[in-house]
């Protein structure tokens, strides 16, 4: 038995998933004329509170897209040093926007409201203009740990004072809403742009989306096609995306619990050196020095078990909707047994 935890990308549409996507009505979506595409970003226009949402093949052409329409080309975002757009999108944010990032050394990915503040540069013109904040919830990175939303509503005080864009790369923000019992109106009042996936905790095979108000949304279609981005039949994925929506939410809360199983047999063993706080779906844990990344990788993968080096003698697991209790029964013993 192949037990795969190295993402919670890996995980495959469910029987019913696929049937409800064969029954989608579908047309050219270039033209505005995918029924089911434009179901989809309504409802998300309507959970977030926004205007406009926009369908996207990822969550990084999402991200890219919010980005070019927050900044002009030598201006500064400021995230986090782990943040998703500076390590995991390939430099797009200096390729596709021309913009730099003024990284902050936050706490498992996330900042606070003072560390925003700092990072604003003066105004004087040798200096790049700071234009936008970008935050990810729930942080990769950061094991999967959820923002404290008090804290963005004080950096939002501060992009409001200093006239700053305000993304959410809320690649996970699925995991945050149903582990801290929050909604996304909330995230809409406060957020400029917001990109969702659909393609991790939600089992979709495909699609992101990005929403907004209509002012800074006017040009993402555009952005969009730049990007090579446009799709016909569309709709397709979008019924994925839907059927997410209504099946595969609550259930994250079953993702969370194993996470925490596995983080609990991990503190017990005495080759482990750490392991980062489990909120959601993500178990980050470092090795002991005298421990080899090597053997330890290997002695899992012969018990079946893939899981993906974080570099540094750190490795994550993630559990998934493709992740079965018989699954989490043989890799509790495995672990218990190393």
């Amino acid at each position: 038995m192949k037990i795969d935890l190295r993402s919670d990308t890996v995980t495959k549409p469910t029987k019913e998933m696929l049937e409800f996507m064969m029954q989608a009505k579908v047309g050219d979506d270039v033209f505005g004329e995918d029924e089911t595409v434009k179901k989809l970003e309504e409802r998300l226009a309507n959970m977030f509170g926004k205007e406009k949402a926009l369908f996207f093949p990822s969550g990084t052409m999402a991200n890219q897209t919010a980005i070019k329409l927050h900044t002009n080309p030598g201006e500064q975002v400021i995230c986090d040093k782990y943040g998703h757009i500076y390590n995991y999108e390939s430099g797009g944010v200096a390729f596709n926007s021309g913009v730099s990032c003024k990284l902050l050394d936050g706490q498992r990915g996330m900042f606070t409201l003072n560390q925003v503040k700092e990072a604003i540069n003066p105004l004087d013109y040798w200096y790049a203009q700071t234009s936008l904040v970008a935050v990810e919830n729930t942080t990769n990175k950061g094991g999967g740990a959820c923002w404290d939303f008090n804290e963005l509503i004080k950096i939002k005080k501060v992009c409001l004072e200093n006239k700053l864009g305000y993304h959410l790369d809320g690649a996970r923000l699925w995991n945050a809403l149903v582990a801290k019992k929050e909604n996304p109106k909330q995230y809409g009042e406060i957020f400029d742009t917001i990109s969702v996936c659909f393609s991790k905790g939600l089992g979709a095979p495909i699609g992101s989306v990005l929403v907004g108000d209509a002012d800074i949304m006017k040009n993402a279609i555009r952005i969009r096609k730049v990007f090579g981005g446009n799709l016909r039949q569309a709709g397709y994925l979008a019924a994925a995306a839907l059927y997410a929506l209504d099946n595969h939410v609550d259930r994250l809360v079953g993702d969370h619990k194993k996470a925490r199983e596995i983080g609990e047999v991990l503190t017990q063993k005495p080759q482990i050196k750490s392991v980062e706080p489990i909120e959601t779906n993500i178990i980050i844990f470092e090795l002991n020095d005298d421990v080899s990344e090597q053997v330890f990788f290997q002695r899992l993968v012969d018990r079946g078990i893939h899981i993906i080096s974080m570099g540094s003698n750190k490795l994550r697991m993630v559990t998934h909707l493709n992740y079965t209790n018989d699954m989490h029964t043989a890799v509790l013993k495995a672990l218990k047994g190393l």
